[in-house]
């Protein structure tokens, strides 16, 4: 196959099988389609063997969409990678327009699509900050997830090259990914709605973590640590004190001071570093006493809610 389709799902039957037949109806011919059962226990991996030889589908333990859509990579013997949300569908040109664009441009390793919204069974017009752009999209990028999954085909090379999505991350994974790979790479815009992304269910993924404005802020300082240079660099650290600034005050408001003071203090390194005078070991955590902060910490305070 010249591209492996990655639907990860996990209890959508029937939702799921929307999706699938949406592929399943394609008109490009040179692909294959990977299921990746994320640990299902309403009979979706019974459902999915009556497909017989048309889907490949794997049942795994649960571990979350990122290891799921990693996994499918992984077994995925395509040129190219296309992931589809189990909530979403295709129109019926998608691939075929997708995969031709790829095949015209081998210097582009990534594209997207336009997509149709849909909210509640109701098609609704996307706000202007949710506009996608094509190109350059890492400024852009940097406030929230312009890119869909569903929209994205990219070589599986790139994805390689990138270590996939990161498994720590239970949202906001695509918006990780995304801006490493848009650092050094353009990621045009096919200007036709191929894809029909449909929200508002119950169980969708991003009703189901509070304050993904954590994860984003993870996914900051993680650029920012690993050496993001130049303007970009100072594009992201005020990027990171805009959301850092929102998760204090919702801290505050819910009298957590010591989760306000631990994201403070992330910004305040950087912030110092601006004026070099800032380490690791930043004078400002020696005067307070504030205790270092990792990644994994900072998620983790007020996961009551």
């Amino acid at each position: 196959p010249i591209v492996s389709v990655i639907i990860p799902t996990y209890n959508r039957w029937p939702m799921v099988r929307q999706a699938i037949e949406s592929v399943l109806a394609q008109s490009y011919r040179g692909g294959e389609l990977i299921v990746v059962d994320d640990g299902s226990n309403d009979g979706t991996s019974e459902h999915l063997a009556q497909y017989g030889p048309s889907v490949r589908h794997v049942s795994r333990p649960r571990n979350g969409v990122a290891a799921a859509r990693n996994y499918g990579v992984r077994i995925a013997k395509g040129r190219y990678v296309a992931f589809l949300d189990s909530d979403d569908l295709w129109m019926a040109r998608k691939l075929e327009i997708q995969a031709a664009f790829m095949e015209q441009h081998p210097e582009i390793q990534i594209c997207q699509t336009e997509e149709i919204w849909i909210r509640g069974g109701v098609r609704v017009n996307p706000r202007a900050k949710h506009a996608k752009p094509s190109g350059d999209i890492f400024r852009r990028s940097l406030d929230r997830c312009l890119v869909s999954p569903s929209a994205v085909m990219m070589t599986k090379d790139l994805f390689n090259q990138y270590g996939g999505f990161d498994e720590s991350f239970p949202v906001c994974e695509d918006y990780d990914l995304w801006l490493r790979i848009g650092i050094d790479h353009l990621v045009p815009l096919i200007p036709k709605p191929l894809v029909v992304k449909q929200g508002g269910h119950n169980d969708q993924l991003s009703h189901s973590v509070w304050g993904m404005d954590r994860y984003r802020v993870q996914s900051l300082r993680k650029l920012l640590t690993n050496g993001l240079s130049g303007e970009k660099r100072d594009w992201a650290i005020e990027a990171l004190k805009d959301k850092i600034a929102v998760l204090c005050q919702g801290a505050r408001k819910r009298g957590k001071e010591h989760e306000a003071i631990a994201y403070e203090a992330i910004l305040c390194d950087f912030l110092l570093e601006r004026l070099n005078v800032g380490d690791r070991d930043s004078p400002v955590r020696k005067r307070q006493g504030i205790p270092s902060a990792d990644s994994e910490t900072v998620v983790g305070l007020g996961s009551d809610g």
